[in-house]
């Protein structure tokens, strides 16, 4: 029997449980939501419970309607947080516009298909650099060695960031938005960091950084995204929140994509072959594995009034989680849903969301990322396998892979 094939009732079905997401998506769970209960209450332990929305459309429909379901009211995760702790920490993704969209512009010209066509050569000789050097150790973690590596190293240029800084921002990284693991689980909340990004005294690192570099390039301009936001008239809140927002997850989903991406092709050998056969395939399967991978699995929103949703009505206040790792499988969009296929055609996925005001800035170069990394990756293989355990990041909003070790004979 498939994970996909499994049984469970909705009394079993938990989102709010991190547990359930260690050892695998529970595929199955979404698959009876969309069926039975497709805007499910799903109570919580320590919370007022929240609506999970499974289907594609249904999803759709919460993204493109910001005046009804806000991200700004209570943020966009799980956590329910004081008015205080909400206004300190609201990134571009916690706003709604006008806001949200004088943010945003601040910086989207970075991110055009023009500006990333712009970037494609550089991302390449980086990708060369970094597979070059880690396929000589035929035995190697993957995440450290190359699907980290790939995407910091490119986002530390556009960003503005130094490369010698940006180890560090990933192991920072690890400890905000992994919270959720015992690897990287913050300290007890304190007072003091009660107002911080997760509420953890590791932001302030970024702070520092960020500030830092804020400063130099208002006395040394340059082409970068820092530069844009140190004089975008942002406020000095504004200025730490979106810092630590672009250093983190530029990084984490795309690294977590090309990891997913390799997993994929080891698990299906076939696929991998198609790939070798037809190269002409590669944006094709770097769409495939950004719908397989689904790096974030849902974000929060909070319902301005009371709404109906697919013949649910949601009362006023309340918390909408829309799961994008539920959307990306709908079979009434996805033919053969649970099927790796690198050919897929058409693939309308929602990894960057399902269009609306927070379509993902950074879609045209992480799809480039994680397509010119495989054209990269793949020629120079003779054979890749599992050298141990796939380490899964325990969370309920990545789809996290902490380490997976491989074993490869290099081309």
């Amino acid at each position: 029997m498939t994970d996909a094939t499994r049984t469970a009732s909705l009394e079993e079905i938990d989102l709010s449980n991190p547990d359930a997401f260690v050892e695998r998506v529970p595929h199955e769970w979404f698959e009876i939501l969309r069926r039975e209960d497709p805007v499910h209450f799903n109570p919580e332990p320590d919370g007022p419970g929240f609506w999970a929305v499974t289907r594609y459309w249904d999803i759709r429909e919460v993204h493109r309607r910001w005046d009804v379901y806000s991200s700004e009211i209570g943020g966009t995760s799980l956590e329910d947080l004081e008015p205080d702790q909400i206004e300190a920490r609201k990134s571009m993704i916690d706003l709604d516009p006008p806001r949200h969209n004088e943010i945003r512009a601040l910086i989207k010209g970075k991110f055009t298909p023009k500006s990333v066509r712009g970037w494609e050569d550089q991302v390449r000789q980086v990708a060369r650099e970094v597979i070059e050097g880690a396929l000589p150790k035929s035995e190697f973690d993957f995440v450290r060695e190359i699907s980290s590596e790939i995407p910091m190293r490119v986002f530390a240029d556009i960003l503005g960031v130094p490369q010698e800084e940006r180890r560090y921002i990933i192991e920072i990284g690890d400890h905000l938005l992994g919270n959720q693991d015992p690897e990287f689980a913050r300290p007890p909340e304190r007072p003091e960091h009660r107002l911080l990004p997760f509420s953890s005294p590791a932001a302030l690192e970024l702070f520092r950084i960020g500030r830092a570099l804020a400063a130099e390039r208002r006395r040394n301009p340059k082409d970068d995204i820092i530069t844009q936001m140190a004089f975008g008239g942002l406020t000095p809140r504004e200025y730490d929140v979106n810092f630590v927002l672009l250093a983190t997850a530029g990084n984490e989903t795309t690294r977590h994509t090309i990891t997913h991406g390799l997993l994929a092709l080891i698990e299906n050998p076939d696929q991998l072959e198609r790939l070798r056969r037809d190269p002409s395939l590669y944006p094709s399967a770097a769409e495939e594995m950004l719908r397989w991978a689904t790096p974030v699995h849902h974000f929060r929103r909070t319902t301005t009034r009371e709404t109906e949703l697919a013949g649910t009505k949601i009362p006023a206040g309340a918390k909408v989680t829309t799961w994008f790792t539920s959307g990306n499988r709908d079979e009434a969009v996805f033919e053969n849903p649970n099927t790796f296929d690198v050919g897929r055609n058409p693939n309308r996925h929602m990894t960057f969301g399902p269009g609306g005001v927070h379509f993902c800035l950074g879609a045209h170069l992480a799809r480039m990322e994680v397509r010119v990394t495989f054209e990269e990756l793949i020629p120079r293989l003779r054979s890749v396998e599992l050298a141990g355990k796939v380490d899964r990041l325990r969370s309920n909003f990545f789809n996290g892979i902490k380490r997976m070790p491989v074993r490869v004979e290099a081309a």
